[in-house]
């Protein structure tokens, strides 16, 4: 059998990664999430070592199957920030397919920014709907939260239709509270990290636990 791209590569790398997630499962306790959905929430605890997230992080019911079926579909996935693109394990977005966007520091999206007093955060979203890239893309938002009001205002005033949207934007300024309306939303599947808590490393862990059951899935219908 093929090495999984979604292990670790050395075997004690593989001892250190099940310890941990041993360890996470004995320490959780008792939760109200499925397996697939654990696995997500589990590797994000792994990034973290935050139990919070053990119930701060919630799903739409359609957001991990659809998910996956994007990630082998080879979707492609735009971040609001460079460091979920950086973050992403190169190999394992090959192996589908998938390309990460980005175009937060795009000259642009900062002219853009500073002649319509947004944000650039905004533009960016807006460059990526033009681009064609939301319309069936995963849009991961970790940092930004005037990225995932916009996500959202596209979704429901232009139609715009993502296959996934993982809102984890941490912070105190609007943070909560995109979140709070991403929870709102019935269009469009979506994974969050309730309050104030989230970023773009537990973004990126979620993509990775995606890809991991994305994989899975590969090998079984193999």
């Amino acid at each position: 059998m093929n090495q999984r791209i979604t292990r670790q590569t050395t075997a004690a790398g593989r001892r250190i990664e099940q310890g941990s997630f041993g360890i996470i499962d004995r320490e959780a306790g008792p939760h109200g999430y499925d397996p697939e959905q654990w696995a997500i929430v589990r590797r994000i605890i792994h990034a973290s070592a935050d139990f919070d997230f053990n119930g701060l992080t919630r799903f739409h019911p359609q957001a991990v199957s659809v998910g996956i079926d994007a990630i082998l579909a080879g979707s492609p996935l735009v971040a609001d920030v460079e460091m979920i693109c950086v973050g992403l394990a190169r190999p394992r977005l090959d192996h589908f397919g998938i390309e990460a966007h980005q175009f937060i520091s795009d000259p642009d999206v900062i002219a853009r920014a500073r002649a319509e007093n947004s944000t650039r955060a905004v533009q960016a979203m807006r460059k990526a709907r033009d681009g064609g890239l939301l319309h069936g893309g995963i849009v991961a938002v970790g940092n930004a939260p005037t990225a995932l009001l916009e996500v959202i205002r596209l979704i429901r005033e232009e139609g715009v239709q993502p296959a996934l949207v993982i809102g984890m934007p941490v912070g105190f300024v609007s943070a909560a509270e995109s979140k709070s309306a991403l929870g709102e939303v019935t269009q469009v599947p979506w994974i969050l990290s309730a309050g104030r808590k989230g970023g773009s490393t537990l973004v990126v862990a979620a993509i990775h636990a995606l890809i991991a059951l994305a994989e899975t899935r590969q090998q079984a219908t193999a």
